[in-house]
């Protein structure tokens, strides 16, 4: 079994902090196999861990977190960066037609664009794997409510940190069974359901602080793109 990190940011998200290298140390001090840096429509810096991921003594799966109309879902696999913009399932066709797998990450969380807030269940059974855990929630409800789901539709399941500064990295771990320590034998474990989730809720300090810092990094942004 693997250990790996599925849902990281780096200082290329608008509201990310760290490089890709203080990502890969964390990763490697806290005993990951492979990491995904999945920036928010960004692919670069995901595409430069990939790279740097070996000297860490990583696995690197390239990846991003795409602003769908509908809310967000991880693109892990691809090479190339997914559109902004595009409805639910035609995101989920683009990520699958470049060799990519499809997961939703907090599904059920609206104020973090969640895709429940605007699609079907049965949609969101349309992809390869839901994340049941992720640490940034701060009661678990949502959680709880992904694991349901995906347990009920038999669906793959992951966790992610969703980490915006280092430290995080490494609080949910996506145990993965896969064949060969590759970043495609993993995500064709993933899709197969070969996976148990693992993580612990981030400590409320480290939340406050990774948010406050966010809000700046946000408002910095959209101040430099106005």
């Amino acid at each position: 079994m693997l250990a790996v990190e599925l849902h990281t940011h780096s200082a290329a998200s608008h509201d990310g902090r760290d490089s890709v290298e203080l990502l890969l140390e964390q990763a490697e001090a806290v005993g990951l196999d492979a990491l995904a840096v999945t920036d928010h429509d960004e692919i670069e810096a995901s595409l430069e861990a990939v790279s740097l991921a070996p000297e860490y003594g990583l696995i690197g799966i390239p990846g991003v977190e795409v602003s769908t109309a509908d809310g967000h879902v991880l693109a892990l696999g691809v090479e190339e960066l997914v559109p902004a913009g595009m409805g639910f399932a035609e995101t989920l066709t683009y990520i699958r037609d470049r060799g990519g797998t499809a997961v939703v990450p907090h599904p059920f969380q609206e104020s973090r664009s969640g895709v429940l807030a605007k699609i079907t269940k049965d949609e969101l059974a349309t992809a390869d794997a839901i994340e049941v855990y992720n640490s940034r929630l701060l009661i678990g409800y949502a959680n709880r409510q992904a694991k349901r789901f995906a347990s009920r539709r038999g669906l793959p399941m992951t966790a992610g940190s969703d980490a915006h500064i280092c430290e995080m990295v490494g609080q949910a771990i996506t145990w993965v069974d896969a064949d060969e320590p590759t970043s495609e034998a993993i995500l064709d474990a993933i899709r197969d359901g070969r996976t148990e989730v693992d993580g612990k809720r981030t400590p409320w300090r480290v939340s406050f602080r990774q948010a406050a810092g966010g809000l700046r990094r946000r408002i910095r942004y959209r101040l430099d793109t106005d």
